[in-house]
């Protein structure tokens, strides 16, 4: 049987990678660590994150999100199954320890036998079946060989938050709280009166910023944006945003005008990540401005955040439901790459790549994953043509109607979730016979 060249090893192709090899097929993964990293990486291990630790919502009847990992869950993933082994408390929400997330990864990769680790960089598109997730970060090469073949290409920023020491907080200045008390109290609270949010707002707008280079010209992404460039918006854009008072309260019952989540990094509690405060200001500034913060102003920095370049395709007019190159059905694309925005989706297509190669490779058709599922409508929205395409995030809006009209918006993401996660099953009893 033919071997598959899995190019990165990110989530969406470590997921890749591993599906394949524990399904009979011999991969060959390639990825430039641990002999180089791309700007935002620094970690040796694979399935590195950047931006942040989440992975959204863990609640599988009422966030999308959530359900997305639930339907990966019951297709056998990888990914997520380390997420929930090294999971850290977050509310409501699935966060992990970084570090032992990529360990787990990386050890499962690995030590699996039909998986060949490559660290080289791969410059050209390979002959042969071949599988890009290379993500967010595609190298020069490899993406202006991409675009010389398909003739396109685009991209987007994306931002990462800074993370602290725990130990540098000023605990006297905050609160313990999660917003409308779901959770064990997992959330560091860093409040604001009016008077010093109108004084960091003011400071925000007007603090220094990294030098972009050839990246200046190009579009933020809505979901990813800056918290300086939120700024900009307005007086009280932040506190519209992740500086929303809504739903905490302080030890005495009172709603702070404005207040910044601080979110652990890792089990141990040492580190914490500044929720929503994706930036590109210059490190001194992110120091002295976020400073602002009474809770903050001697915050020692672990990681200073960062803005890097992301790439993706324009993916409905060049990529097939399977994810696969219409013009060459053998090059396949997953992650990010591909037009899904979030880590759940990047992993997510991975999955669903490997899947549909495995089927293809034992001589079955591809699977249709269709708008019952979150897997699907986010399958079907990088391979429908559209005149405006761009990057989406798991969410119920694109999910197919239920038969019945339900008013009550609870009721009705339930319904959808249950519909859901019974359509999954029978998905993958169709796949266990078919690769049995």
């Amino acid at each position: 049987m033919e071997k598959v060249k899995v190019i990165g090893a990110g989530l969406a192709g470590s997921e890749c990678a591993y599906y394949l090899a524990t399904h009979g097929i011999e991969v060959e993964l390639y990825d430039i660590k641990p002999n180089e990293f791309t700007p935002a990486h620094h970690n040796k291990n694979f399935g590195e994150l950047v931006c942040s630790n989440s992975l959204k919502s863990n609640d599988v009847y009422g966030n999308a999100c959530g359900l997305l990992k639930e339907e990966m869950r019951i297709l056998g993933s990888m990914i997520i199954e380390c997420a929930d082994n090294n999971k850290v408390a977050a509310g409501g929400a699935l966060a992990v320890d970084r570090d032992k997330f990529a360990e787990s990864i990386t050890e499962k990769l690995k030590t699996q036998s039909n998986i060949k680790i490559i660290s080289e960089e791969v410059k050209n598109i390979p002959e042969g079946t071949v599988v890009i997730a290379t993500g967010p970060l595609t190298l020069d090469s490899l993406s202006n060989d991409i675009s010389n073949k398909l003739g396109e290409s685009l991209y987007f920023f994306d931002a990462a938050a800074p993370i602290i020491s725990a130990d540098s907080v000023d605990y006297s200045k905050t609160f313990i709280a999660d917003r409308y008390g779901k959770g064990d109290g997992d959330y560091v609270n860093c409040p604001l009166t009016k008077d010093e949010y109108e004084e960091f707002v003011k400071e925000l707008v007007n603090a220094q910023k990294a030098d972009l280079h050839e990246f200046e010209r190009r579009d933020i992404f809505e979901s990813c944006m800056p918290v300086e460039v939120m700024a900009e918006r307005g007086i009280d854009t932040l506190r519209f945003g992740m500086l929303k008072p809504v739903g905490l309260y302080d030890e005495n019952g009172k709603r702070p005008y404005a207040v910044l989540q601080l979110r652990k990094e890792n089990k141990e509690g040492t580190a914490y990540n500044l929720v929503g405060f994706q930036t590109n200001l210059k490190f001194a500034e992110q120091k002295r401005v976020f400073g602002i913060f009474p809770a903050l102003k001697n915050a020692e920095y672990l990681r200073y955040g960062v803005m890097h370049r992301n790439t993706f395709l324009n993916s409905p007019k060049f990529l097939d439901n399977d994810f696969s190159l219409k013009q060459n059905g053998n090059i396949y694309f997953a992650g990010q790459i591909t037009g899904v925005e979030g880590y759940v989706e990047s992993a997510m297509c991975g999955l669903l790549v490997a899947i549909n190669l495995c089927l293809k490779m034992k001589g079955e058709s591809a699977l249709h994953f269709d708008n019952r599922t979150v897997c699907g409508c986010l399958t079907n929205h990088v391979s429908t043509a559209t005149d405006n395409f761009q990057p989406m995030n798991a969410n119920y809006g694109i999910m197919q109607p239920l038969s019945e009209n339900i008013r009550d918006k609870k009721l009705k993401k339930q319904k959808l979730s249950e519909r859901a996660i019974e359509e999954i099953k029978n998905i993958k009893r169709v796949i266990d016979e078919k690769l049995m």
